[in-house]
């Protein structure tokens, strides 16, 4: 048999181990795992000493394409994807002008989408006060899953995100529950956030340490807790995004003992980043939920450590510069949202299974396995025959500074400039072509495809041709 591609040596990561095994790849897809491989391939890649790992699928990026393109768009946002390790993607309804929370816009997002994707992308539906009768039509399109934000959120722009009610909450996890789909969910208690940010503006209290106190604990706590009970009686899949916190981790799992089909996800920068770490890096480094204490991300670190965060994923929320920048020094007037989806796997890596000793098949089940199993992507998350050839090499004995200039995104700005990084992606392959080369760059043409969830009249449609 030929062969289009063969990566020899490396370090193999299977779901529940890590083997010295050669990969061959043909049409796309994972076609033979043997201890060596001697067959005739178009193009051979020497691993020896890297690990050879399923590519992250990152199931939470905001890019701004159409309507805020200027934020980021799918060119320069899926090339920081690929250059990090990221072979597919599952993009927010949010912050894309008009939502996507319509069948028309989706449309609008899938054309704009076309042709300059450099990996695998997938959509998201919103769900929005006054749009639940559009949910059905969202799932027929080919959304993987809904996405509310509890939290108050968007603007007075038509077409906006907004943060759901509790009525729209509550019937669209029975409508979404009867469709099949997960509802992910951004949980903070909007009464509590949004009043202690008012006093502590009219306070003069407009530092990071200021914003963090605003966005407390509880308030995330409280609304899984409500989320969970609505779940609960409305039978919904759930799934909490941006788990900032141990508790709110706490109280998901022991739904989860209780019976109940709910997921949670957290991101790099609660791992690595502290709030007297924000201060110094300033508006780079604001998100929400904010970024903790080093007693709190140390709890959450241990909860990490137990198997209890079923995903790792970026939020990458970017934005133009001005947008991150008050001539006050308010840090409530500038965007919440980090860019970090380029360093999403190497810095975990980094940070998880060198210097904290977690397993690397659990990594890899955080950062592909689980989300490929959660959002039902059948083709992608693991290193097995006829799955795609979504493959990354990493290489553990790399150490890198993160450098402006190297950076993909529109925008070069990221709290994460100036940090050394024990390890380092060197190539990214999407269906076993290269779309990424430490020494390369970004190599060739977009190639990625859009994929609708299995359910989707879009999806039928396209295998019947």
């Amino acid at each position: 048999m030929v062969y289009d591609l063969i990566i020899k040596g490396g370090n193999v990561v299977f779901r529940d181990e890590v083997k010295k095994v050669d990969i061959g790849v043909r049409d796309g897809k994972i076609s033979a795992i043997a201890e060596s491989l001697e067959a005739i391939a178009i193009e051979v890649v020497d691993a020896t000493g890297q690990y050879v790992m399923p590519g992250m699928i990152d199931t939470h990026v905001h890019i701004c394409e159409p309507g805020r393109t200027e934020w980021e768009g799918f060119v320069t946002g899926t090339k920081a994807l690929a250059a990090g390790g990221t072979t597919s993607y599952v993009d927010m309804p949010l912050n894309a002008l008009p939502a996507t929370t319509t069948k028309q816009a989706l449309e609008a997002k899938r054309r704009a989408a076309e042709g300059k994707n450099y990996v695998d992308y997938y959509f998201y539906g919103g769900l929005v006060p006054g749009n639940l009768d559009n949910l059905q039509e969202l799932s027929d399109e080919g959304v993987v899953a809904y996405k509310c934000f509890m939290a108050s959120c968007g603007t007075d722009l038509p077409d906006d995100f907004k943060n759901v009610d509790d009525y729209t909450l509550y019937a669209g996890m029975k409508k979404i529950a009867q469709l099949g789909h997960v509802l992910s969910i951004h949980a903070e208690n909007p009464q509590i956030t949004d009043r202690l940010a008012e006093e502590k503006i009219k306070q003069g209290k407009l530092t990071a340490t200021d914003y963090v106190e605003s966005r407390p604990i509880i308030s995330e706590v409280e609304a899984v807790k409500r989320a969970l009970q609505l779940g609960r009686e409305t039978g919904c899949k759930l799934h909490f995004v941006h788990i900032s916190s141990a508790e709110a981790v706490e109280v998901i799992i022991s739904a989860r003992k209780e019976g109940q089909d709910v997921t949670l996800e957290s991101c790099p920068h609660y791992f690595t980043i502290t709030t007297s770490q924000f201060e110094a890096i300033g508006p780079l480094a604001k998100c929400s939920p904010p970024l903790r204490d080093e007693r709190e991300q140390e709890k959450l670190w241990e909860a990490l450590k137990q198997g209890k965060i079923d995903m790792l994923t970026s939020d990458h929320s970017p934005c133009p510069p001005a947008m991150k920048h008050s001539d006050t020094n308010n840090i409530f007037e500038v965007w919440g949202g980090i860019s970090g989806c380029q360093n999403n796997v190497d810095l975990m890596f980094d940070e998880a299974v060198k210097k904290r000793n977690v397993p690397i098949t659990e990594f890899v089940r955080m950062i592909a396995t689980k989300p490929a199993e959660r959002f039902q992507l059948k083709s992608k998350g693991e290193i097995a025959i006829f799955k795609d050839a979504d493959i990354i090499l990493v290489d553990p004995n790399q150490s890198y500074t993160v450098a402006v200039e190297d950076l993909y995104y529109r925008h070069k700005q990221s709290p994460y400039t100036g940090r050394t990084i024990n390890c380092r992606v060197t190539k990214t392959f999407v269906r076993g072509q290269l779309v990424f080369d430490l020494q390369q760059g970004i190599v060739g043409e977009p190639i990625g495809q859009y994929l609708p969830h299995p359910k989707s009249s879009q999806n039928n449609f396209a295998q019947a041709q």
